[in-house]
């Protein structure tokens, strides 16, 4: 039975992004501009997955909606396989991004179809032929979806698979209590830990890197941590060993979507028999080009393609039936 090697759970929606040129003051007008563009966190990672070479499919909620149909065409497009669960209850995913005149960006995120993935609606046989399932907190925070994520990381782990995960925001965390975050996410067999710097402060309640990585890797035994430290690099500790890695890049125009394309190259480069060091090198390289553009999946240019090729030989490339 050929197993997918990678599947991603998760959120699906539409960016509105609404970038400043210069800074807003309350009941103020100002230029800048303002945009539609594809996002949801697991979907990000799962389309960044994909570029970077790696069979991957995504499974998500989406509704009947004009959003939805823009949504299939969107992963058509990426050439990415896609398992979508339609409702006419509810609507496609939508959140709005604020990106202020720094690139530092904010978000508000409403609740749409994604956030109500049922657990019978889960693609049974397709995530028992997955060699790796992938999450994002994002369908823990309330529940539904939460029984859904955590029947299928089950499903994964009974099947053989590893498990990868991420925080994915420090406020709803702290929303939600620390206590209680630990103990729906603890019990999941967690392989990969894949949490940014203020989410690792939030979780172990430690304020330098190599600290943070060490109480999560007590808190979730036996994961690789994987810590995004956005301009400072990333940190890799991984069987006891620390190794940090250098930024490839501080010139911020929007962070949107820079820790889902990090954890979407990891994995495309880890899973494909990558050491996590050189894994997480790639994924540096990848996260850096991001932020200079807009968006979480910006298109690619001369300078993306350089680096994809860089990872050539390190992982399946979901081209080689097109050559």
């Amino acid at each position: 039975m050929t197993k997918t090697p990678l599947i991603v759970l998760g959120d699906y929606a539409w960016d509105v992004l609404i970038r400043t040129n210069s800074k807003l003051l309350p009941g103020g007008d100002t230029f800048g501009e303002v945009m539609l563009a594809p996002g949801g966190s697991a979907a990000n990672v799962a389309v960044w997955a994909g570029r970077c070479g790696l069979e991957t499919m995504f499974v998500g909620k989406i509704g009947r909606d004009n959003f939805g149909e823009l949504a299939e065409d969107d992963l058509k497009s990426e050439k990415l396989d896609a398992y979508f669960i339609h409702t006419d209850a509810h609507l496609t995913g939508s959140v709005a991004v604020w990106i202020d005149e720094t690139g530092e960006r904010s978000m508000v995120s409403g609740k749409g179809a994604d956030h109500y993935l049922l657990p019978s609606e889960l693609p049974v046989k397709q995530l028992q032929r997955c060699g790796h399932l992938h999450l994002s907190a994002w369908s823990f925070f309330a529940d539904p979806p939460r029984a859904a994520a955590r029947r299928a990381a089950k499903i994964v782990h009974e099947a053989g698979g590893t498990i990868s995960f991420d925080p994915g925001s420090f406020q709803l965390i702290g929303e939600m209590g620390v206590k209680a975050f630990l103990e729906i996410t603890r019990d999941l067999s967690i392989d990969l830990l894949l949490p940014n710097y203020d989410e690792g402060k939030i979780l172990t309640g430690k304020k330098t890197p190599p600290d943070m990585a060490r109480k999560l890797s007590v808190l979730y035994p036996e994961a690789l941590i994987a810590l995004k430290l956005d301009a400072d690099g990333s940190l890799i500790l991984d069987k006891g060993k620390i190794t940090e890695i250098p930024a490839g890049s501080n010139r911020l125009i929007d962070a949107t979507g820079a820790g889902d394309s990090y954890a979407g190259a990891f994995l495309a480069k880890y899973l494909g028999g990558s050491s996590a060091v050189n894994a997480a090198k790639f994924a540096t390289k990848i996260s850096a080009w991001v932020i200079e553009h807009l968006g979480a999946r910006p298109k690619g240019n001369a300078a993306l393609r350089t680096i994809l090729r860089s990872a050539n030989g390190a992982t399946r490339t979901r081209r080689r039936s097109e050559k």
